[in-house]
């Protein structure tokens, strides 16, 4: 049997696993020879005649004894060890045989320090990164060997690698050097699992504004009791830190930060969105918020339903677009969901499937800035853009992948072609429902296009004539080149349709706010087309010229982009709904 607590192995080192108490099975020792065994073979198992004690009365014995409250590999850190134990402990299927509730937890606890161990490596490996991507001429620190400024362009191979937004690389980037130039005992807390990521990043983003004697200083106040604190305690904690080793700098924090006010909306994972203010003053804020709880208050008086926090969501929209949400007599219908838009106009673009406009299937749309939406939500959007004579429509054939293959931007039907009543109408006014179709006009349109095409929309508006053209630059005719560097409306407008937000691979700037970028510069020959162009943001604009780069515009679409580690990602065509 394996050495336990009354025949433990002599020549076991202090801290050695055999040196404590029983909690391996004869099966577990074997596999821990085998990991461990290097010149010299394991002794044979049978080399122990004593029999293990029998448990006492009550007592849970199992091969994960060592993770139960007090023993070895409860208070192990975080490493290749004590993931060997974890993964023997969880056994087939991950049903965690034989343990007692106790030692589960042990477990639990365990894998939480080994996540913390692998994110520490990671954090380390990042630090080597930035190691070998320095701004020119920059300063080192000695002790860490890091670069006081990293490359401009080394975070964009890091987003490109981790499938990240730009933000969230740089801050992965600042964490790294913060931890291995500032904060090398929190970081040593890290590696050992004693620290989850969630309890660093409060930390790091604290100290950030601190030089390195000041950030050291900062973390030893609270190290002691950061694995015990919960996220806001540990928050409070070293905030308090920061303002006793520098109050100056925190105070100067706040006052930087005040520039970097800001809104920002985005989209739920339900399919509705959010909207956020950021950095504001705080007085503001809590007048602010003490004002949206009154008007939620009215709301209730007056009778909407919903609970407070329901009623604080309404009135703040209430607030922010003049509205009154206030049941009124005679009052029908839910607008909750955009059909009455109060006076204001929705800019964007929304993206609806045909066949989800014609109520032939429910699909799902798209709304620029907010993402994919149900198919009921869109038609209300779609419907209520009918009503407004300032929309404009357009029209794109996608293939079966979603990628637009062919494309036309609607006009008003010309005075000598519009007919006198539409079909199935009377003196210009629908006799049924009201409703969006599609119909051929008959017409041959473009050369090698797809046709000319009637859109009606709801309502006694005008007929809408749209020319779809073909996309396609797999052997391109170069019908839309334009002549100089300017790509014009046309061309600029079609390129955004088939890339709907910038080319590079981690980029979601909407097009519409990017470049038109030559892929073979016009300087050098390259021509302004389809072929040879696609949005890209400023930044990603400048980043395709740095000498170590490489970006390649495939004849389907395809930008394949090269980094300097010679790793390649590519970025393929807005799939729309279809």
């Amino acid at each position: 049997m394996p050495p336990g607590p009354a025949h433990a192995d002599p020549a076991a080192e202090p801290g050695d696993p055999l040196s404590s108490s029983d909690w391996m099975t004869a099966a577990d020792w074997e596999a821990w020879c085998d990991v461990t065994a290097e010149d010299d073979e394991p002794p044979a198992l049978d080399e122990y005649e004593a029999e293990e004690p029998d448990p006492a009365p009550g007592e849970w014995v199992s091969g994960a004894s060592g993770f139960a409250a007090g023993n070895l590999l409860d208070a192990m850190p975080g490493g290749a060890t004590l993931a060997f134990f974890a993964e023997l402990a969880a056994g087939e299927g991950n049903r965690y045989e034989g343990l007692s509730d106790n030692e589960l937890d042990g477990v639990i606890s365990a894998w939480d320090r080994q996540e913390a161990y692998a994110c520490a490596r990671k954090y380390a490996a990042v630090a080597e990164f930035i190691r070998r991507r320095p701004e020119p001429d920059c300063a080192t620190d000695e002790q860490s060997g890091m670069p006081q400024i990293w490359d401009e362009f080394a975070v964009d191979e890091l987003r490109m690698l981790l499938a990240e937004n730009r933000g969230a690389a740089e801050d992965l980037m600042s964490r790294a050097h913060d931890l291995a130039v500032k904060l090398p005992e929190t970081m040593a807390l890290f590696e050992a699992g004693r620290l989850p990521e969630s309890r660093v990043k409060i930390i790091a983003y604290a100290t950030a504004p601190l030089d390195p004697a000041e950030a050291r200083a900062a973390e030893m106040l609270v190290l002691g009791r950061a694995g015990r604190l919960t996220p806001g305690g540990l928050r409070a904690a070293i905030a308090q830190a920061v303002m006793d080793v520098a109050p100056d700098k925190a105070r100067k924090r706040r006052e930087d930060a005040r520039k970097d006010a800001r809104v920002q909306r985005w989209a739920e994972d339900s399919g509705n969105a959010a909207l956020m203010g950021r950095e504001l003053p705080p007085a503001e804020v809590l007048a602010a918020d003490q004002r949206i709880t009154a008007w939620a208050h009215e709301l209730r008086a007056a009778g909407l339903e919903g609970g407070l926090d329901e009623l604080r969501a309404r009135a703040y929209l209430d607030i922010l677009l003049g509205k009154d949400s206030r049941p009124q007599p005679g009052d029908g219908g839910d607008s909750a969901d955009g059909g009455g838009p109060g006076g204001f106009a929705v800019r964007g673009t929304l993206t609806v499937p045909l066949v989800t406009l014609a109520q032939l299937a429910d699909r799902p749309g798209q709304l620029g800035g907010i993402g994919r939406i149900d198919p009921w939500l869109a038609r209300n959007l779609a419907d209520a853009a009918a009503r407004n004579p300032k929309t404009t429509w357009c029209a794109t054939v996608t293939d079966e992948q979603g990628h637009a293959v062919a494309h036309g931007c609607a006009r008003p039907e010309p005075a000598s072609r519009r007919k006198r009543a539409k079909p199935g109408t009377s003196g210009g006014t629908r006799d049924g429902p009201p409703g969006f179709s599609f119909t051929p006009e008959g017409q041959d349109g473009p050369p090698g296009g797809y046709g000319t095409w009637r859109l009606d929309t709801p309502g006694d508006g005008p007929d809408l004539i749209i020319e779809l053209h073909p996309l396609t630059t797999d052997a391109c005719d170069h019908r839309f080149q334009a002549n100089g560097h300017d790509p014009g409306v046309k061309l600029r407008h079609l390129a955004q349709v088939r890339h709907a937000t910038c080319t590079s691979p981690v980029c979601r700037r909407p097009a519409a706010t990017c470049d038109f970028e030559h892929n073979i510069p016009y300087e050098a020959g390259g021509r302004t087309c389809l072929c040879n162009g696609g949005p890209k943001c400023r930044h990603d604009h400048r980043l395709k010229q740095h000498p170590k780069w490489k970006v390649d515009q495939l004849p389907d679409g395809t930008f394949r982009w090269t980094t300097p580690s010679g790793r390649t990602y590519t970025t393929e065509p807005t799939r729309y709904p279809i």
